[in-house]
Order: structure tokens, then sequence, then C-alpha cells
């Protein structure tokens, strides 16, 4: 009986010893299954090579062809205004009159001298007056003839260009002092000044297309050309002022507008990539893409050209005929294994 009783504990306990065993690989068996991720699913693109224009943007301002300041050669007061800023004006066109009340008194001067030298010159030809005095006579009457002219010209101030009134410093019945009336400017074609960087410098020629844009005017380009190159750099920039003349037949383009010029240096064979497959480093201004290969992304630096058409030009970093993620970035970190999907 006693043999019995213990026969049975004996199997009862290897019962419960394999109960316990199986109920221990039940339970690992989901936790297994836990321990397996799913891989990041991502879409891949190829980079290849192409023809990139090579472009560089500028920018600069608005300025006329040719400014010319209107004032008098002296100091005089102003009897009338007769144009304002924004008005045309033609070359010649009398654009104000100054006070001319000495006039009157050097004209009758000028003329009074004018006729005692014809005279005096006349009895000099046959001897009948001194060298001396007629220098000196001559002197007299060239002095009042030039003050004369000189006051005449200063009293009717015109404008030396056909151009656009673009600033007024005075007001009628002021005293000019040193600062100009009027500034006038010619405006077609105006000029834009920009600044080339010495590695850019030999690139340029004289005469080469520009393509500029303009804030004020959106949607709309305009076609300009290099017009001079300035020999020197600056020393402050290390850059070299460049000018750029632009027709402006229909003046809608005015001095002091803020430009963007494209210069187009010609091509060159460059590895490009979609703009998806270019991700901003957080934090620092670094670019970088998930470049492919044998299952895995790999996390790749590159060093940026131009944008252009949803394409990105690759100055380095990767290769022609690597494989790049375009979509699914945000999942992925350097060396895991992924999923490609379409």
């Amino acid at each position: 009986m006693k043999m019995n009783f213990m026969f049975k504990a004996l199997v009862l306990g290897a019962v419960c010893v394999a109960g316990v065993a199986c109920s221990s690989k039940k339970s690992a068996e989901p936790e297994q299954q836990a321990q397996v991720v799913a891989k990041p699913k991502v879409t891949v693109a190829t980079s290849a090579t192409e023809k990139v224009d090579m472009q560089s943007i500028f920018t600069g301002n608005v300025e006329g062809h040719t400014i010319n300041n209107i004032t008098p050669q002296q100091a005089r007061r102003i009897s009338r205004l007769l144009v304002d800023v924004g008005d045309r004006v033609k070359a010649g066109q009398i654009v104000a009159e100054m006070d001319n009340s000495s006039l009157a008194q050097l004209k009758a001067q000028y003329e009074n001298n004018k006729a005692q030298f014809e005279r005096t010159d006349e009895l000099y030809k046959f001897g009948g007056e001194s060298k001396a005095n007629w220098e000196a006579i001559k002197t007299a009457y060239e002095v009042s003839k030039f003050s004369y002219e000189n006051m005449l010209e200063n009293t009717t101030l015109r404008s030396p260009i056909t151009g656009v009134i673009t600033a007024r410093n005075y007001d009628n019945g002021d005293m000019v002092g040193g600062t100009p009336i009027f500034v006038v400017q010619r405006i077609n074609p105006v000029k834009i000044m920009i600044n080339v960087s010495e590695s850019l410098y030999t690139n340029l020629k004289r005469g080469m297309p520009v393509e500029v844009e303009f804030d004020a005017l959106p949607d709309q380009k305009f076609t300009a050309k290099v017009s001079r190159i300035t020999p020197s750099v600056d020393a402050s920039t290390r850059t070299f002022p460049v000018e750029l003349a632009m027709v402006n037949d229909h003046e809608i383009v005015k001095p002091g507008m803020y430009a963007r010029a494209t210069l187009n240096y010609g091509t060159r064979e460059s590895v490009v990539v979609p703009d998806q497959a270019v991700v901003k480093l957080m934090g620092s201004g670094d670019r970088f893409v998930y470049v492919y290969e044998n299952g895995k992304v790999k996390y790749q630096k590159v060093e940026l050209g131009r944008r252009f058409d949803n394409k990105y030009e690759i100055l380095s970093g990767v290769a022609s005929g690597a494989q790049v993620v375009i979509a699914g970035q945000s999942a992925l970190k350097d060396g895991i294994e992924v999923e490609i999907v379409k």
C-alpha cells in the first residue's frame, strides 16, 4: 500500500514538472515573436549623371544708366522750380529759374565793354591805339562776357539728359548751397551693379547674357548683358564690381529696385538625385542622403550644387548609379536593414 502511494506521487511529480516545462515553452514563444521587429519600408531612386547648367545668382540694386546733378555753379536763390520728382524731362528742357536781379547789370556792362573793345580794336589795327591799352580793354571785355554768360547760363537751368527726375532738394525761394537742386537719371537702359567672387571672375565676358528678376515685378523675367567688368578686386569684400546693362523700353523698372541676376557659365557633367532624397540635419546646415546597399541604408553627408526641376546637383558624397532613399527617411538610422517598396 505504501509502495503504491509512492509510485503515484512520483508520477504526479513528473506530470507537474512536464506541465511547468510545457507552460514555460508556450510562454516563451510569444516573447520571441515580440522580439521580431518589422523592417522600415522605404522607396528608392537611382542617382544619375546629367548635364547641369553652371549658374550663380547675385543680388544688386537698379540704377539709372546715367545720373546727373542739376545745380548752379554759384550760390543763388531759386525763383521757380518747373518740374518735380517723377517727371520726365528731355535734354535741354528748362527745369528751374534762378534769381536774375543782377543779370541786367552784367548784360549792360558786357555790351558796353564789347562796344568799347570793337572801337579800340579798329584804332589799334591802324596804329591809332597802343598795344597796352588795347590789351587792357580786351581783357575787360572778355571778363565781362564770361560773367554775363555764366550768369545767364546759371539763371536758367536745363536738364543735360533725357530722363526722369529722381530727387528734388529745394523749394521755391530757397538759397542753393552744396546740394544739387535736382537729380535726373536716364532709365532706359538701366544698370545693375553686382559683386562677383574671385573664383567666378574668370568666367565673365562682356556681352554675356544675364537673366534678371525683380521682387517688385513677380512672375516676370528680363534679360541684361554684362557691360563692364572692373579689373581690380575690392579689398574689403574680395569681389569684383560688375555692371549689367538692361533695356527698359517701357520704363517699368525703376531706380532702387532690388534685383536678382542669374549668370550662366555653360554646362558640366554632375551627379543628380531627386530633391526628396536630400535631408537636412537638425541643428546644422549639413545635408545628407540615405544610400541603400545590400539590404541596409547608410547615412551619407553630401555637398549640394544647383537645385533644378525637382532635382539636386550633388558635388560630393554620392556616386552615379547609387540607390538613394526618397521616402521613409523619418524611421531610418545609419546601418539598419530596410524593405524596399515601390
